[in-house]
C-alpha cells in the first residue's frame, strides 16, 4: 500500500479538493436556496415543508428514511426540500413547448434544463411526421394504448416502475401486468438494492433490514459500508448526531471520504449553526472498490483471534441455536493470510484489528450499508460476509442490533412488499388468482438487466414506465439507446421531462401524474396514499398543494385507464371503484398480505407509521436450512476479476446536488467539486503514475473485453482523494461505459461500483 500525505487536521488529501465543513448547517440552506432560484417558494411550498414528514402531511418522494412518530421541527433535510420544491415547480412544459421544438432539438438541452421547462400538464402523443410530441386526450391516448398492447405478445412487455410510485399504485400495476400476461415488472430496485432482497432472504430469511429506529438509541457501535449519508438520506443524520452524544462508535468504510459521516451541523440547533458540529466516525477508513469482502474478512479474523486468545467473545449459545456453517466460515478465515487481506481491501492490518477488536468489545452493534457494498459482481457474497460477522455475536434478533441497509428512493422497498416483483414465487399468486378471477402468469420475468437485454437484442417491443429514466439510467445505456426506439411502444408516466421522453419508439405517449404532494381529489374526496420505509414501517401520505394543471390524472386513474383499455372486463377487479377510493385497493392488499397489512386503513394515519414486521427480527430464520447460515465466499475480492496493467476500478457517484437522473444544479458542495460533471477523479499519485495531467481531457473506455466496444470521451482528470487502483465519475453520464452484463451474480444488480476502465488520452 502506497502512502499519500494526509493534512492530520483534516485527515484529507491537501493536494485535492474536499468540502471542509460539515454537512447540514449554513451550506445545506444555501444549497436550497440555489433550487429556489427563478421560482421563489409560495406559501403553499413552505406548508408542504412544514408538514413534510409529519402526520397528516406528504411523505417525501427523496429518500427512504424512517419519519419518527416525534418529528423534529422541520421533518425534511437538504435533498428532501430540493424535491419537494422541483415537484411543485410552477413552470409548465405545456404543449405549446413541444410545439416549437422537435425530440432532436430538446435533445440539445441539458438533463437540468430539461426538467427546468417546467411539470408537464397535458398528455402528449409523439408525431412521427413533424418529429415532435402533439397534444392529445386521455381517452384517445388510453384507447390507443390498450388497442397496441392487445396486438402484442404480453411477454414482450415490460412494466417497469420508479421507487415513487405508492403503494397503491405499485398493487394496482403488477395486478394489471399479471392479468396482461407477465412477471416483467422490474423497478428501482433492480439497479441498487436487488442484491439484498436476494443476499439477505438467503442467509437470514428476511429480503429486508431488521432494524426499527428504536435500535439506534441503545446500540453502541455502527459500522457503515458504502452510504453517502450526507447526499443521500440526510435525516439519518439526526438519528447519528444523537447516537454520537450518547456515546456510540461509529466507524465508517467507504472508498471516498463523504462528508456526512465526517462531521454534521444540526440546522435546527442554535448552538451548532453559531459554530459547533459533531464529530461522526470515529474511524473513516477508505476501503478499496471491491475491497469490502476482504475488508469485513479481516475484522472477522480479529474477532477469532481475540477468542482464541481470550474466550468469551462469541456468541456459542446463539451460534449453536440459530445458526449453521460456522465451522465452514472459520477455517476460511483462518485459512486466508494477512497478506491477501491487505492486498485486496486497500487497508492496513494495524486497521483492521482496530475495528475488529472495537466490535468483538461492543454489547450491541449495527451494520449500515448501501449501494458500495450491493453494486458489485460479487455484492451478494460481500454481504453474505457482513451477516457472518453479526452472526458470530448474536447482532441479529435483538435490540439494539441488526443489519440495516439505507435505500435511496421513497417507496422501492414498499413496491416489493405489494408484488412488484419479476419472481412469482415471491408473490401469492393462487391468492391473487382467486381473489380477481384470473390465471397469474408463473414464467420468471425480467429483471431491470433482462429488459436492457431485451431492448438491445429485440425481444422486448414494448416498454411501460410509471415514472423513471430507465434508457438513460440502466448500464449499457449507449448500446440501449440505439435500440429504444425501435420499439413499438413506449409509454411515460412522468411530471417532468426527461432524455428517455426524446427518444421515441413507433408509437410514443407521454402521460403526466400528479406528485405526492398534490391534493388527488377522487369521486369519494381527497385521497391517501401510503409508503414504506427502509426501516420496514408504513405511513400515509396526503397531498394539500392544488395540482399544476387540471389536466393531470394521478398514477391510479393512469394505471386504471390503461387497464381498462385493454384487458376484457372483469367484475371481480373494479377498477373505477378503485380510483374512486383507494382505501379499496388498500382493503385488497390486506386481504392479501394480512400478516404484514392488518388494520391497515387504521394504522398507517398512527405517528410513526406501523412495522409490518420482519421474522429475523425475532429470530425466526425463512431460510431453506430453518436457520441463519454462515457463508463462505468463492473469492475474497469484490470485483470480477483482478485488475490488468493500467486499469482501474470505477465507482460511479451521485453529486449533492442530484437525485438518480435528476440533476437540481452543478454544485457538488460536500466534495468541495462544482460545474462541469463531465469528470473523472483519480488521486495525484494516479494521475502522475498514468503520465496524465490535471485538467487533461481523457476517454473512459470499459477493460471488459464482450465483443462490444465502450467509451465516453471528453472527461477531464480532477485530482481527488481516492484509494490506488480506483477512479470516480458522476452517474448517469459514464453508465455508457457499464457492461449490462456485469452485474452481481446473485441478484443481477449492474455492477455500477466495480467496473474494470481504462484511461485513454485525448
Amino acid at each position: 500500500m502506497s502512502q499519500k500525505r494526509i493534512d492530520p487536521e483534516t485527515q484529507q488529501d491537501p493536494d485535492t479538493p474536499y468540502y471542509g465543513g460539515p454537512a447540514g448547517g449554513w451550506g445545506s440552506m444555501e444549497g436550497i436556496s440555489k433550487v429556489m432560484v427563478g421560482q421563489p417558494p409560495t406559501a403553499a411550498v413552505l406548508d408542504t415543508l412544514r408538514r413534510q414528514n409529519k402526520p397528516n402531511g406528504h411523505m417525501c418522494t427523496s429518500c427512504a428514511w424512517a419519519k419518527p412518530a416525534k418529528p423534529h421541527l422541520a421533518e425534511f433535510c437538504e435533498n428532501g426540500a430540493k424535491a419537494t420544491i422541483w415537484d411543485l415547480d410552477r413552470r409548465t412544459c405545456d404543449p405549446e413547448v413541444f410545439a416549437s421544438r422537435t425530440v432532436e432539438e430538446l435533445r440539445e438541452l441539458s438533463d437540468h434544463e430539461l426538467e427546468s421547462l417546467g411539470r408537464l400538464t397535458h398528455p402528449m402523443r409523439f408525431d412521427p411526421g413533424t418529429r415532435r410530441y402533439v397534444e392529445t386526450t386521455w381517452d384517445e391516448a388510453f384507447a390507443a394504448i390498450g388497442a397496441t398492447l392487445r396486438r402484442m405478445d404480453p411477454k414482450s412487455v415490460v412494466f417497469y416502475t420508479s421507487g415513487r410510485a405508492s403503494l397503491e399504485t405499485s398493487f394496482m400495476w403488477q395486478l394489471f401486468a399479471r392479468m396482461y400476461g407477465h412477471n416483467n415488472l422490474p423497478d428501482s430496485s433492480n439497479m441498487c438494492h436487488e442484491t439484498t432482497s436476494v443476499a439477505l432472504k438467503k442467509f437470514i430469511g428476511s429480503p429486508v433490514g431488521t432494524c426499527v429506529l428504536e435500535d439506534f438509541d441503545h446500540c453502541d457501535l455502527m459500522l457503515f459500508f458504502g452510504q453517502n449519508t450526507g447526499s443521500n438520506s440526510p435525516r439519518f443524520l439526526h438519528t447519528l448526531q444523537q447516537a454520537k452524544q450518547r456515546g456510540c462508535t461509529i466507524i465508517t468504510f467507504n472508498p471516498v471520504r463523504e462528508a456526512g459521516l465526517l462531521r454534521f451541523r444540526n440546522p435546527q440547533q442554535i448552538t451548532q449553526m453559531l459554530g459547533g458540529s459533531t464529530e461522526i466516525s470515529d474511524l473513516y477508513l477508505q476501503v478499496r472498490p471491491g475491497g469490502d469482502m476482504a475488508a469485513i474478512l479481516g475484522l472477522i479474523k480479529r474477532v477469532l483471534e481475540l477468542e482464541t486468545a481470550e474466550g468469551g467473545i462469541l456468541d456459542h449459545g446463539f451460534i449453536a441455536e440459530h445458526t449453521t456453517g460456522y465451522e465452514a466460515l472459520k477455517a476460511h478465515a483462518e485459512a486466508t493470510g494477512w497478506d491477501e487481506i491487505e492486498a485486496l481491501s486497500g487497508l492496513s492490518r494495524d486497521h483492521l484489528r482496530e475495528v475488529g477488536t472495537a466490535y468483538a468489545r461492543s454489547k450491541r452493534a449495527i451494520a449500515m450499508y448501501g449501494m458500495g457494498l450491493t453494486q458489485h459482481v460479487r455484492g451478494g457474497e460481500t454481504l453474505g460476509m457482513l451477516v457472518n460477522l453479526m452472526l458470530l455475536r448474536g447482532n441479529l434478533g435483538r435490540l439494539g442490533a441488526g443489519i440495516s441497509p439505507v435505500r435511496g428512493h421513497s417507496n422501492v422497498q414498499g413496491q416489493r412488499t405489494v408484488g412488484i416483483s419479476e419472481k412469482p414465487e415471491l408473490v401469492p399468486l393462487d391468492e391473487m388468482g382467486r381473489m380477481f378471477g384470473f390465471t397469474p402468469p408463473r414464467e420468471t420475468g425480467h429483471t431491470t438487466v433482462e429488459a436492457a437485454e431485451g431492448v438491445i437484442d429485440g425481444s422486448v417491443r414494448g416498454f411501460l414506465q410509471m415514472g423513471g429514466n430507465f434508457a438513460i439510467s440502466i448500464p449499457d445505456s449507449g448500446r440501449v439507446k440505439e435500440h429504444w426506439t425501435d420499439l413499438d411502444l413506449i409509454v411515460n408516466v412522468a411530471t417532468k421531462l426527461n432524455r428517455s421522453h426524446l427518444l421515441p419508439g413507433r408509437e410514443t405517449w407521454l402521460l403526466p401524474c400528479l406528485v405526492r404532494s398534490e391534493e388527488d381529489e377522487q369521486v369519494s374526496g381527497p385521497q391517501v396514499v401510503s409508503i414504506e420505509d427502509s426501516l420496514s414501517h408504513i405511513y400515509a401520505s396526503l397531498g394539500r398543494n392544488e395540482p399544476a394543471a387540471r389536466t393531470l390524472l394521478s398514477e391510479p386513474a393512469i394505471v386504471a385507464g390503461i387497464a381498462k383499455a385493454t384487458l376484457e372486463p372483469n367484475p371481480d377487479v373494479p377498477w373505477d371503484d378503485w380510483v374512486a377510493d383507494y382505501s379499496r385497493v388498500r382493503a385488497c392488499i390486506e386481504a392479501l398480505w394480512p400478516d404484514k397489512f392488518a388494520d391497515y386503513e387504521r394504522r398507517m394515519h398512527e405517528p410513526g407509521g406501523f412495522y409490518k414486521g420482519n421474522a429475523a427480527r425475532e429470530r425466526r430464520w425463512q431460510t431453506e436450512s430453518g436457520k441463519a447460515e454462515f457463508s463462505v465466499p468463492d473469492s475474497n475480492s469484490g470485483l470480477n476479476r483482478p485488475l490488468g496493467q493500467g486499469e482501474y476500478t470505477l465507482v460511479t457517484l451521485r453529486s449533492n446536488d442530484q437525485f438518480n437522473t435528476t440533476i437540481y444544479g452543478f454544485s457538488d458542495r460536500l466534495r468541495g467539486l462544482s460545474g462541469d460533471r463531465m469528470i473523472v477523479l483519480m488521486s495525484p499519485a494516479e494521475i502522475a503514475r498514468a503520465g496524465l495531467a490535471e485538467g487533461q481531457k481523457v476517454r473512459l473506455v470499459c477493460a471488459e473485453e464482450d465483443g462490444h466496444p465502450r467509451g465516453v470521451a471528453g472527461l477531464t482528470v480532477t485530482a481527488y482523494d481516492l484509494p490506488d487502483h480506483c477512479v470516480a465519475a458522476y452517474y448517469p453520464e459514464v453508465n455508457p461505459v457499464i457492461p449490462v452484463g456485469l452485474h452481481d451474480r446473485m441478484s443481477k444488480t449492474p455492477a455500477y461500483k466495480g467496473v474494470p476502465v481504462r484511461l485513454e488520452a485525448m
